[in-house]
């Protein structure tokens, strides 16, 4: 469950979006591969992928270039000037994994990274581009425009099945797949961008922070889209250095990504894409800058539904017990992390861990022994504020429902974790045997291209609820008590027979809420907005709640516990 290499992990910095003269829209035509080399080299870059447009001639091209010199040298032959060119270029070489690669245009003009480790052979890559529908006579230009090429999916698979890495170009801004205002369907986006085969997202706002930028979307949170992607930076330079000329173009390197590997390698490089720790990558840290602590960023942005803190680990108090709870709960529903040693309450000093190795000892022997089936989760020990704080890195489970002491079972709602009711027992064990009984392959992590489906009567909404929180869907009363029908927002599974008395928190209090504004045939407390409307407001943790009402043909339908990840479309306005 641990790392046992990982005092060994070291930071590097990368750079995997460089264009060369072998790109048509290049910049500078004097510019030679050595130069590109060189400034790399200047900036301090450990790892740089060369990624043409639709193209690796300008990877085969330098070489070429140096086995020509290695052989000139070879024969006896090489000029003083050769000599001294080869000799820099192994240098560099040596000091620079470089990278084959190119930058694909799929079907609507949409932009893909594909790199690849240093022993493919380029013809095997050029092939490859032969295959993805790039013409034979265009295989050399370096152009953005190469005709009806295979799509965005396409892509992704055959660039994953010939052994390497797709990362969506720019991916938030023009020609990325997650771009705003691109008129696609949300369905199309979503799979554009959990794509199993797609590893990472490069995006152009990694250095901003707030709920609105691409990482902070894309973080596992929003239940359209539940799996979190690795998000790096690149400099797509079409120019050496960044000049007056063109202050619009970055050159080499002008903005990069810090990973933390086990070695400057490709191996290592995929591995970290390919896994869910999102603590080894970080936007290039500059001397000058303040260091860069992931583990604070996470405070700030609270308990979510994939993430949780807990300052102590102790037996009395039930601290561990809450902490297993909390990994059951993750492993069935959509995975997290949590951080053991610290509290969401920035305000609030780090308390640490006394002795991460012998925390994380403890916590592996209770997770392995107190959860089945089996869960491979991941431990590391952090620094944040001088303080060590353990990581604890839970996978979404492939075999649900994942139980704590053989019948405990938990569930994720929202920033909460509470036991599973029957109903949704029920619904992770159904889940659990359709996939073992999938006669295909089953990839280790299965991830929807599209939200789930509530039921058919959503489709005949104008306005669809929103995505997170859970709704009351009715009410019946059997000898006096009134039994609920709970709806979770999230992935629209149904519980019946919720009365107020056996209801968890946030069912609690939709519940009491609900009681008293459906006696209200007005609605006199509630700010409408057309057909929708604002019941109440308010904070919980880090969080905005809203509790939201939908007049419809039919009635009312009612909404509690709604965070800004579940609101879309016309609710934005409901909630400004």
């Amino acid at each position: 469950m641990t790392n046992n290499k990982r005092t060994s992990l070291k930071w590097y910095t990368m750079d995997l979006h460089l264009h060369t003269p072998a790109s048509a829209d290049y910049l500078q035509d004097d510019v030679s591969y050595l130069d590109i080399l060189r400034q790399a080299a200047k900036r301090g870059v450990d790892i740089i992928a060369i990624t043409d447009h639709n193209t690796v001639a300008g990877y085969r091209r330098m070489k070429e270039e140096i086995e020509q010199l290695e052989l000139l040298k070879q024969l006896d032959r090489v000029l003083p000037e050769e000599k001294i060119r080869l000799k820099e270029y192994q240098k560099l070489l040596k000091q620079i994994l470089v990278l084959p690669g190119f930058e694909f245009t799929a079907t609507f003009g949409f932009h893909i990274l594909g790199i690849f480790p240093p022993e493919k052979p380029v013809r095997d890559i050029e092939h490859l581009l032969l295959e993805m529908n790039i013409p034979s006579e265009k295989l050399d230009e370096g152009s953005v425009t190469v005709g009806a090429s295979v799509d965005v999916l396409t892509a992704y698979r055959l660039i994953n099945e010939a052994g390497g890495m797709a990362i969506a170009a720019h991916a938030n801004s023009t020609h990325g797949v997650a771009m705003r205002h691109f008129p696609f369907g949300g369905q199309t986006k979503i799979a554009y961008t959990q794509d199993i085969n797609l590893l990472a997202l490069e995006v152009t706002d990694l250095e901003k922070h707030g709920p609105r930028t691409t990482a902070a979307f894309f973080n596992g949170n929003k239940p359209e889209y539940p799996r979190r992607m690795h998000c790096i930076q690149g400099s797509d330079a079409h120019i050496l250095v960044k000049t007056p000329a063109y202050e619009h173009k970055l050159g080499v390197a002008e903005r990069t990504t810090d990973v933390r590997l086990i070695d400057k390698s490709f191996k290592a490089l995929r591995e970290l894409f390919e896994s869910d720790n999102f603590s080894r990558t970080r936007p290039h840290q500059r001397a000058s800058q303040p260091t860069f602590d992931f583990v604070q960023k996470a405070r700030e942005e609270g308990a979510t539904f994939v993430q949780d803190f807990h300052e102590k680990m102790t037996l009395r108090g039930g601290h561990l017990y809450a902490i297993i709870a909390d990994v059951c709960a993750f492993a069935n529903s959509n995975g997290g992390t949590l951080y053991i040693g610290a509290t969401n309450d920035t305000k609030k000093a780090v308390a640490g861990v006394a002795n991460s190795k012998q925390a994380i000892a403890k916590l592996k022997s209770e997770i392995a022994k107190r959860i089945t089936p089996e869960l491979n989760c991941k431990l590391e020990d952090q620094q944040t504020q001088g303080k060590k704080i353990v990581q604890i890195m839970v996978p979404r489970g492939d075999d649900p429902p994942y139980a704590v002491d053989d019948n405990k079972i938990y569930l994720r709602t929202e920033a909460e974790t509470n036991m599973a009711v029957r109903d949704e027992i029920v619904e992770l064990v159904y889940k659990g045997m359709k996939k073992n009984a999938s006669s295909s392959p089953v990839p280790d992590k299965i991830f929807p291209t599209s939200p789930v489906s509530v039921d058919d009567e959503e489709e005949t909404l104008s306005i669809s609820p929103p995505r997170t929180g859970v709704e009351v869907v009715s009410v019946t009363e059997r000898d006096g008590e009134k039994y609920y029908v709970v709806r979770d927002l999230r992935n629209g599974n149904e519980v019946k027979n919720v009365t107020l008395k056996s209801s968890r928190r946030l069912w609690h209090y939709a519940i009491s809420s609900y009681s008293k504004l459906s006696q209200d045939p007005a609605h006199s407390d509630v700010k409408w907005y057309d057909n929708l409307g604002l019941i109440h407001h308010q904070k919980r943790g880090n969080q905005n709640s809203y509790d939201l009402i939908q007049r419809t043909a039919d009635g009312y339908r009612y909404y509690y516990g709604v965070t800004e990840t579940g609101i879309h479309g016309d609710w934005e306005k409901v909630i400004k």
